[in-house]
């Protein structure tokens, strides 16, 4: 394996940025007669990080996914959560999914383009849920899927891929990705920071590292569209495709190509982060939302769900403490999951508190204890069986409320899921924008819970120490 170092975050600026305009233009250009609509698939409410006005479906039933064809927009998502699921449910609802996308695309004759939105920290059921993507894409859509782009770059979470490694910003840091906490997930942890050795470690060798094709940096500044198309018309079988990334105009000049390899018939699935969407979907830059943007008068306090344990959620939630706002912090025990009927009572406990502080116009702040007390022997299917049930123990707070709060904030990925599809019952919710970089608001439907309130989805793993708390300052 590929021996790496941390590197310093102006090595960014070193690697310097293509021409804007020349990608721009490039990209509109290409995306002419571009006519298929783009679907992406997303394994936590994250992904919509960088949308807006664009349909969150909470369900992927057949009329859902018409629903989502007929829009006029270019793109729709599909939130299947499948980061909290066991492989065999994995299995199942991505067999689900491709097998109603390709009927609704026949019914309507009208072709698509599928994107995987997964983790920029490289977590996830990956391979396995591009494999059954592609084993049921292939028997009902009657095609053969050439290959499979892998672009985690996500610049406003701070991810970087250069020299085919993928890095995450820490502080002043650029970290390798198999350095990180995120790496050591007990889960979906890996070794490898080089794609193409994590695409090896990933499928067990079934890909090697030295079969992924590359796209580099040098071609992408270079504008070598005709080399890359030469990559992308050439590959087959499924083949790994590598995409370098390190500003919104490599991905520009990659996706410029990508449309004219598809529009020369080529077929491919994309396992990306939420940059690709944006560019590929020409979903334009919006101006982040302010406080005034989000809520209007309410005497009714807010409420902040944390459920991510990760050390930059921790440290978040300590500065968030640190707060003069009218706050009440309460901790949430996870470890009464391994008493009989601990949990049950945790949450009514909490419940009371928190609709005792919103009434009173505070915001109240549950926070998960932040040591799960999990025996050591305990496999890996066990301990994500007891990460969902205190999930949904926390989740079900909000379910349980019977006054409207202010807004909702939810922290992590599993978390806010189950909040949007459990609590509020959201069915279909719009993407208002973005409250910071990488943390998106949904707007809730007339179905849900709590119509019409602002939801702010808080990814576990994105943001600097003081963003929680500038945005819950921001809305209170």
């Amino acid at each position: 394996m590929t021996e790496l170092k941390k590197l310093p975050v102006k090595t960014l600026a070193e690697l310097g940025c293509p021409d804007a305009k020349r990608a721009e233009k490039l990209l509109q250009q290409s995306l002419q007669g571009f006519e298929k609509k783009i679907i992406v698939l997303d394994d936590d409410p994250t992904g919509v990080q960088t949308v807006h006005d664009i349909s969150v479906y909470t369900d992927w039933e057949e009329e859902s996914i018409r629903q989502g064809f007929l829009e006029k927009t270019t793109m729709f998502f599909i939130l299947t959560n499948s980061r909290s699921f066991s492989e065999e449910e994995t299995v199942r609802v991505h067999r689900e999914i491709a097998q109603r996308i390709c009927k609704v695309s026949k019914e309507l004759g009208k072709e698509f383009f599928l994107i995987s939105r997964g983790d920029s920290t490289l977590r996830g059921h990956y391979p396995l849920e591009m494999d059954v993507l592609r084993e049921e894409l292939e028997k009902e859509g009657n095609l053969c899927v050439d290959g499979e782009i892998l672009c985690p770059f996500f610049p406003e979470g701070g991810r970087f891929t250069f020299g085919n490694v993928h890095y995450v910003k820490e502080k002043d840091k650029l970290v390798p990705a198999g350095m990180t906490e995120f790496a050591k997930d007990k889960t979906f942890g890996y070794q490898a920071s080089d794609l193409r050795e994590y695409v090896e470690e990933k499928t067990k060798g079934k890909s090697p590292a030295v079969s992924c094709i590359t796209i580099s940096l040098e071609e992408l500044r270079a504008f070598d569209t005709d080399g890359i198309l030469r990559k992308l018309l050439g590959a087959t079988d499924m083949a790994k495709v590598i995409v370098n990334a390190v500003t919104y105009e490599d991905l520009k000049v990659f996706c410029s190509v990508l449309a004219l390899a598809v529009k020369e018939g080529k077929h491919f699935l994309a396992r990306t982060a939420a940059a690709l969407p944006k560019v590929i979907g020409q979903i334009s830059d919006k101006p982040l939302l302010s406080g005034e943007d989000l809520v209007k008068s309410e005497k009714n306090g807010g409420i902040v769900l944390v459920g991510s344990h990760v050390k930059k959620t921790t440290d978040q939630l300590n500065c968030l403490k640190k707060s003069h706002k009218n706050l009440e912090f309460m901790e949430f025990d996870v470890n009464t999951s391994f008493e009989e009927g601990g949990l049950i009572t945790e949450v009514e406990k909490t419940v009371k508190k928190a609709e005792d502080c919103i009434l009173t116009g505070r915001t109240a702040v549950i926070y998960t204890s932040r040591t799960l007390l999990a025996p050591e022997a305990m496999d890996k299917e066990a301990l994500l069986k007891i990460s969902v049930e205190i999930s949904e123990a926390v989740t079900s707070i909000i379910g349980k409320l019977t006054i409207k709060p202010r807004f909702i904030i939810a922290k992590g990925g599993i978390t806010s899921s189950d909040v949007g599809t459990k609590a509020l019952r959201v069915q279909k919710a719009t993407v208002m924008g973005q409250a910071k970089k990488g943390i998106p608001v949904w707007m809730t439907g007339a179905e849900s819970k709590f119509p019409g309130m602002p939801y702010v989805i808080f990814p576990g793993n994105v943001g600097e120490v003081s963003t929680l708390r500038e945005i819950v300052e921001e809305l209170t």
